[in-house]
């Protein structure tokens, strides 16, 4: 059966883009009635019943904190621990498991992935670093009934995993945040140079729209 729902899944990725049908997806999805967010809410209930502490990472969780973004998975952040109880509980019952993903699955319902971040492994490369993920009990905050990563480790983990799209996310976050250099003091040591640059591109922004209009 796993095999079946990854093949559906790949089947429905390969049919053609349709400009519209994106525009729909978009609407809904900051609707809250997309298929992402109702894996997102399933998801949250079944490891709040099952008390499998969680926080809510990624795009869902940059968008809980002010920078509208669409996202088409769930990222969620577990201990070591509280993954192999949702994968005694809920798998393959409710999660089809992704071959040789060992932290991904499908939601059998609507095909979203949800991938899970493991606290004390390490954001970007996996490589060990002085920034690790943190326990989610330590750093999630209550968002519309969903527990989410907090402002300061959300800016902190994408500044550690060094991508260019992380950085992207740093810099709207720190735009809709209205952070400056105040912020600095909160934050680890090895990441203060990187929220200094993406302040800066924040700043030659904010001065490419004054000079534009």
């Amino acid at each position: 059966m796993p095999r079946l729902a990854n093949k559906k899944r790949l089947a429905r990725k390969a049919k053609a883009f349709n400009f519209w049908d994106r525009l729909k997806e978009i609407d809904m999805f900051f609707q809250k009635r997309d298929k992402v967010h109702q894996s997102m809410y399933r998801l949250v209930k079944r490891l709040e019943k099952a008390k499998i502490p969680y926080a809510i990472m990624g795009g869902m969780a940059v968008n809980a904190h002010n920078h509208q973004q669409t996202t088409g998975n769930v990222d969620v952040l577990l201990t070591q621990n509280g993954l192999h109880e949702f994968r005694d509980i809920f798998v393959p019952r409710d999660y089809s498991p992704v071959p040789q993903k060992s932290r991904r699955f499908v939601d059998r319902r609507n095909d979203v992935v949800i991938q899970f971040l493991v606290a004390g492994q390490f954001p970007g490369s996996g490589k060990p670093g002085p920034i690790a993920f943190p326990d989610p009990s330590d750093v999630a905050e209550l968002k519309e009934k969903v527990r989410v990563v907090d402002l300061l480790t959300l800016i902190q983990l994408k500044l550690a995993a060094g991508r260019y799209r992380d950085f992207g996310d740093g810099v709207s976050l720190i735009n809709m945040n209205h952070l400056d250099e105040a912020f600095l003091d909160q934050l680890h040591a090895s990441v203060r140079r990187d929220f200094i640059e993406c302040l800066d591109e924040k700043r030659r922004e904010d001065e490419y729209i004054a000079r534009n209009g």
